[in-house]
């Protein structure tokens, strides 16, 4: 988000909570949650400020709940896979091209996901759930309930062991990488959690890939591996001097991406993509990510969380860039346009060729006119006040994406600012509480 934050939490919503495919892993979260809530009582009895009546019922409540939620989600999602659903995946069939979506049920991922199950590609989505939401892997379960259409993985990729399993028991015919903590003002708070995630797990799908055969990789990367250019718009030439965490882990990443792809036969295409907006036009999907992490979210998300109420304006910060009205300048790019940015950089993949790829608008909109615009899409008169600029912000960032037009035939379609918020508003209306009660 660009120099945009709340003025207060948010209560937890729209997040549930998946497991691993092992029994196992499902079971020690059960066993530490209860543990933790446990603890807790124990702590607030022994408190001097304590109300024993009220308190202990409220926290043995709690405490009740949360093991029944816990175990309800074990049970749903912990199924034995059909044998035939099982073979679908574990073997490449004619005809049939299946992607891992790492990341999947994340905002962009699970976007990119819909569009690829619409045009009948075969998908495994591997997430951790730490910014995704299980809600979103839901309604795509639902869309498309076919056998051998769409399976969910609850795995880290930094975890080397589960990870080679994932590829030895299933037949992928191509990774799309989505899954990154992706916060430019959080890297800048822990930047080696960002290195660790983006940098590190990367390397790691990497080595799995190469293990297993898979050579075709799609990488989701961003325009903050440039920094603050010297001149607009950005090429794909333009140097890429990042100023934050999350650019150089991305960068990094890249790097690594491109140092392997010289001695080998992968095919691979990097999107550099810009600030992301909107969601799905029929209404399906949107954006909710966990409420302890909006603080440092989109700009869209803020707006919408100001015109809903949930707090009582915004914050914008920075106000002296060099831009026409002081503040950042950003290249705002509507999530549909995005994913079929992605679906076009698959069907151009080749054996050991790279393709680079800057995925925006060409045109740059201030954070004024962002909120002027979300206003309008809205309807509410939001309150914005002006404070200071946050660091890791750089002051103006759009495209020039003339080199996709010209190689991938793809340009941005949905180019009405107001438009794209208006769709993500209607999703935001009808899902104030994400995709359903959180853990």
């Amino acid at each position: 988000m660009l120099g945009i934050t709340r003025n207060r939490p948010l209560p937890r919503s729209g997040m549930d909570f998946a497991e691993s495919r092992q029994r196992s892993s499902l079971a020690g979260k059960v066993l530490f949650a209860v543990i933790l809530t446990v603890v807790c009582v124990i702590v607030l009895t022994q408190s001097s400020t304590y109300n024993s009546s009220i308190h202990y019922e409220f926290a043995m409540r709690i405490m009740q709940d949360r093991y029944r939620e816990l175990s309800n989600s074990t049970r749903e999602i912990t199924g034995t896979k059909s044998k035939e659903n099982s073979n679908h995946f574990s073997r490449h069939e004619a005809g049939v091209t299946h992607i891992l979506v790492t990341g999947g049920a994340g905002y962009i991922g699970s976007h990119a996901t819909l569009r690829l199950l619409t045009d009948s590609y075969r998908v495994t989505i591997l997430d951790n759930l730490s910014r995704g939401n299980l809600g979103a892997v839901k309604v795509l379960q639902k869309q498309f309930p076919e056998s051998g259409r769409l399976q969910f993985i609850y795995a880290d990729l930094g975890d080397a062991k589960a990870v080679n399993k994932i590829f030895s028991d299933n037949a992928f015919d191509a990774v799309m990488h989505f899954a990154a903590v992706a916060y430019v003002g959080e890297s800048t708070l822990e930047p080696l959690r960002y290195y660790h995630n983006i940098t590190a797990n990367t390397l790691l799908l990497l080595e799995a890939m190469a293990a297993h055969n898979v050579k075709t990789l799609i990488y989701s990367s961003t325009c903050a591996t440039y920094g603050e250019p010297d001149k607009m718009p950005i090429t794909e030439l333009t140097p890429q001097v990042p100023i934050n965490p999350y650019g150089k882990a991305k960068k990094m990443a890249e790097d690594i991406i491109l140092d392997f792809s010289k001695n080998s036969d992968m095919a691979v295409m990097i999107l550099r993509y810009f600030n992301v907006i909107g969601s799905d036009p029929e209404g399906r999907l949107g954006e909710a990510p966990r409420p302890e992490l909006r603080e440092q979210g989109r700009i869209s998300g803020a707006c919408f969380d100001a015109a809903l109420g949930i707090i009582p304006g915004l914050k914008v910060k920075g106000t002296d860039y060099k831009t026409p009205d002081g503040t950042c300048v950003r290249d705002y790019i509507d999530v549909t346009d995005l994913v079929d940015a992605h679906v076009k950089a698959l069907a151009k993949a080749r054996p050991s060729k790279v393709g680079i790829y800057n995925v925006g608008t060409g045109r740059g909109r201030s954070v004024k006119e962002f909120v002027e615009a979300c206003k309008k899409a809205t309807g509410v008169n939001i309150q914005v006040e002006f404070l200071d600029r946050r660091p890791g912000d750089y002051a103006e960032v759009y495209s020039d994406p003339s080199k996709i037009l010209r190689e991938l035939n793809w340009s941005a379609q949905h180019t009405d600012l107001q438009e794209s918020l208006q769709t993500a508003w209607k999703w935001q209306k009808s899902h104030k509480n994400g995709y359903g009660s959180s853990l």
